[in-house]
């Protein structure tokens, strides 16, 4: 029986949560329900401190009657679905003020606290936040990522195993939820990710923002899941919803905090005119974006055209979680200019650094391929370290300076 029937997943951000408990009087793991939040706190702490749950209506009741009351009679002390009650941060940030010795509370949250009302300065200075994003491939292989650095050094490894053609189709649909990959039968699957599309509009929403449509956020999640990778047009996504402008922007806003969607925003240089300067939209995992556009691996070996935005969502993914885990801060952008020309994904390191990433759905690369690549290595200079078509193959391939075609196994092999 593999790791993924079993549960026994290595979740690297376990390794940060150790550290900042021996440093930091309030650590916080944060991300979406259901992708190991509370498995890994329970698994780290092992009966060493108290463990308290907000999914527990007793518990719920009691928070929100007396939060001071509950967190005084705590020393140290796990809390899991900490959004649920936001009071109770202040609480802490009083009883942290007190005591400030490291470790006394380790939280957990399904909606990005920080950007809550009330909460954003609460625990400013006194916790370190950790995000938890759903099962990386490279936690599914049990193999530690070295894809960033070798990429900022301007070099990729072979990969040990190449995923390709059905194989990673497979992946992609199945995406990176525990209970995603647990389940062998498509079918099962799909019903599980509608459930936890259902759960979050009806219980989590509520919890974080005053909605007053919310019967229309289904329709909107179904519309987004259309629009994944593309630029964001909100007027044009209000518009098949009802929504004007700004209701769009807001609810899009709500279900980026629930770690459902994320915008990622255009690279550019003041001083280059010509280029756009709109986000983009992308899904957290491709497993539930396949599941909302109703693509089965069955679908897409009849249309692989569907197969295109899926793979740059689960390209996205798998870099995003990898970058949470480098000591050095990596923002993600993407890069179009006025001539369309464009590359999927930009990884800007803290010192300047940056890799190009484009992704494509096929197993042969063309030189016109690059043509978006060539452009940012052509305005970014010797920051441009690398510049990559990931596809559907096993064998690197040099396409000339800092450039190559590579099979998108690179990402974990």
């Amino acid at each position: 029986m593999d790791a993924a029937h079993r549960g026994l997943f290595p979740r690297f951000a376990v390794e940060q949560v150790t550290t900042a408990l021996k440093d930091t009087p309030v650590v916080m793991v944060t991300g979406p329900r259901q992708c190991g939040k509370t498995t890994l706190v329970r698994d780290l702490i092992a009966g060493k401190r108290e463990f308290i749950t907000l999914d527990d209506d007793t518990v719920l009741a009691a928070a929100r009657t007396d939060p001071t009351g509950l967190v005084r009679s705590l020393d140290k002390a796990t809390i899991d679905e900490v959004q649920r009650v936001p009071d109770l941060l202040r609480a802490i940030k009083k009883s942290v003020d007190d005591d400030r010795h490291p470790g006394r509370f380790l939280l957990t949250g399904s909606a990005n606290t920080l950007t809550l009302p009330r909460v954003s300065e609460s625990l400013a200075g006194r916790m370190e936040i950790v995000s938890l994003l759903p099962l990386s491939r490279t936690e599914i292989q049990g193999t530690k990522p070295d894809f960033l650095q070798a990429a900022f050094g301007g070099k990729l490894r072979k990969p040990l195993e190449s995923l390709i053609g059905e194989d990673l189709v497979h992946a992609v649909v199945t995406g990176g939820y525990p209970e995603m990959l647990r389940r062998q039968d498509p079918k099962r699957r799909q019903i599980w990710a509608r459930d936890y599309i259902r759960a979050i509009v009806q219980r989590d929403v509520r919890e974080v923002a005053d909605v007053e449509k919310l019967d229309q956020m289904p329709r909107l999640i179904q519309v987004l899941a259309h629009h994944s990778g593309q630029l964001t047009n909100f007027t044009q996504i209000g518009s098949q919803v009802g929504f004007d402008d700004k209701t769009t922007r807001k609810y899009v806003g709500i279900l980026e905090q629930l770690f459902l969607v994320r915008r990622i925003e255009p690279w550019f240089r003041n001083q280059l005119k010509r280029l756009v300067k709109t986000p983009k939209l992308h899904f957290l995992d491709s497993g539930l974006l396949a599941t909302l556009v109703g693509a089965t691996a069955e679908r897409i070996a009849k249309d692989r055209s569907i197969f295109g935005p899926l793979l740059e969502t689960f390209v996205f993914s798998e870099v995003l979680k990898q970058a949470s885990w480098l000591d050095e801060d990596c923002a993600l952008y993407h890069y179009r200019d006025k001539d369309q020309d464009e590359v999927d994904l930009v990884i800007e390191a803290g010192s300047g650094a940056m890799v190009g990433v484009e992704v494509k759905a096929s197993a042969t690369v063309n030189a016109g391929d690059f043509k978006g690549l060539r452009k940012l290595a052509d305005a970014s200079g010797d920051n441009f370290k690398l510049g990559m078509v990931l596809y559907d193959s096993e064998k690197i391939v040099p396409f000339g300076d800092r450039l190559l075609a590579a099979p998108i196994s690179c990402l974990w092999g």
